[in-house]
C-alpha cells in the first residue's frame, strides 16, 4: 500500500509516541505528525499510539484475550488463526495508513452505542465503527470481518476492503463487534447500520443503495441483514441492502427476497463446506436471486483480498457486482 508524504520528525530521540505540536493542512484542518509503527514495534505500542486513544485495542484482533502485548508485529498471523495469505508489511502498511488519516484531523472511530446502552450492557464497550471516507454524499458499505466469533480479524479483511472501497470514491465503514456468537454480532450490525442512517447527514453518506460485505462468520453476519433486515435484530426499519457480499462462508439460510449476492470461496478451504456454498448459490439461483459465484482452487481460508494467490483482484469484481446493481448516477 503507497504511503503518503510525511514531514520527518527530528530529535526524538528513542521515544517512538512522541509528536509535533499540530499545524494548519492545506484544509485548515489542524494536523499532526505521527510516528509510523515497524516490524519490531509491539501489540503495546500499537494499543498505545497516540492517535489511537480509546479505541487502540480495537487495531489488532484481541478480542480472545490471548495474547502478549510485548509481541512484536513481525508476528502479527500469530493473532489471526483462521486466516491466511498474511502479509505483515501490508498489515503495517494498514495501521499505519489509519495513523495518517489521524494525523490529517480525520474522526476514524465512532460509538454507536450510547453510554447509557453500555453500561446495560458493558460487553457493548468492545464496539464500534472506523470510518473510511470516500466523496461526500457517495454510497456506503459496511463490512464486517471475520474471526470465528472469537475475535475481529478488521486489520486483514476489513480495513483492507475498506481502503479499497474509499479509494474508489465509496465509503466505507468496518465494524467492530462483540465476539462470542453470531445473535449478539447481528445485533451490533443492525445497531451500526441504525447509526448510520441516523447520522448520514452528519457522515455525509448516502444511504441509498449501500451494501454489505462480509467474510466468513462475518458473511454470516452479513447474509442474516439480507435475508431479514435490521429491525429482526434490535435495530431500525431499514430498506434491505442493494447487494451482499459474501467471502468463504458455509452459510446456508436464505429467503426469496434476499438482495443480488456476491460469493467467493476457495475448492481448498480446509473450515468451509464448499458443497454447502454451491447448494446455497444454487439455491438463490433458483429462487430468482442474481448471484455472482467465483470459485478458486488453491486460496485457502481467510485469504482478505488475495494478495498473492488467485484470488487476487477479486474485490474489484465486487465492486463491480455492486455498480451494476446501485441507482445512483455517477458512483
Amino acid at each position: 500500500m503507497k504511503k503518503k508524504n510525511m514531514i520527518v520528525l527530528s530529535g526524538l530521540l528513542s521515544v517512538l509516541f512522541l509528536y509535533s505540536a499540530g499545524y494548519a493542512g492545506e484544509n485548515g484542518k489542524v494536523e499532526t505528525q505521527y510516528d509510523y509503527l515497524e516490524t519490531d514495534n509491539t501489540v503495546r505500542d500499537v494499543i498505545n499510539h497516540p492517535a489511537f486513544q480509546g479505541f487502540g485495542q480495537f487495531i489488532l484482533p484481541l478480542d480472545r484475550g490471548m495474547y502478549d502485548e510485548d509481541m512484536q508485529l513481525n508476528r502479527v498471523a500469530s493473532l489471526l488463526p483462521y486466516h491466511s495469505s498474511i502479509n505483515t508489511d501490508a498489515v503495517i502498511d494498514t495501521i499505519n495508513y489509519l495513523i495518517e488519516e489521524v494525523g490529517e484531523g480525520k474522526p476514524i472511530f465512532y460509538d454507536f452505542y450510547n453510554q447509557q446502552q453500555k453500561q446495560e450492557d458493558p460487553a457493548k464497550n468492545s464496539t464500534g465503527l472506523f470510518f473510511f471516507r470516500g466523496e461526500p454524499g457517495a454510497p456506503f458499505a459496511i463490512i464486517c470481518p471475520g474471526g470465528g466469533f472469537s475475535y475481529v480479524g478488521s486489520v486483514h479483511e476489513g480495513f483492507p476492503y475498506a481502503i479499497e472501497l474509499s479509494q474508489k470514491g465509496y465509503n466505507a465503514f468496518v465494524l467492530q463487534y462483540r465476539v462470542g456468537g453470531q445473535l449478539r454480532a447481528c445485533q451490533d450490525l443492525a445497531a451500526a447500520l441504525s447509526y448510520i442512517f441516523e447520522n448520514s447527514e452528519k457522515l455525509e453518506v448516502n444511504t441509498k443503495d449501500y451494501s454489505v460485505w462480509g467474510s466468513s462468520a462475518g458473511a454470516r453476519m452479513a447474509a442474516q441483514i439480507g435475508s431479514y433486515g435490521a429491525a429482526n435484530f434490535g435495530g431500525s426499519n431499514l430498506p434491505k441492502p442493494c447487494i451482499v457480499v459474501m467471502a468463504y462462508t458455509g452459510h446456508t439460510d436464505f429467503t426469496e427476497k434476499d438482495p443480488p449476492t456476491f460469493v467467493i470461496v476457495s475448492e481448498d478451504d480446509p473450515i468451509v463446506n464448499v458443497s454447502a456454498v454451491d447448494q446455497r448459490v444454487n439455491a438463490l439461483k433458483n429462487a430468482g436471486i442474481e448471484v455472482k459465484y467465483i470459485k478458486y482452487q488453491n486460496a485457502g481460508h481467510g485469504f482478505g483480498l488475495g494478495t498473492g494467490t488467485e484470488a487476487q483482484g477479486w474485490i474489484e469484481e465486487a465492486i463491480q457486482f455492486w455498480e451494476k446493481h446501485k441507482q445512483i448516477p455517477n458512483y
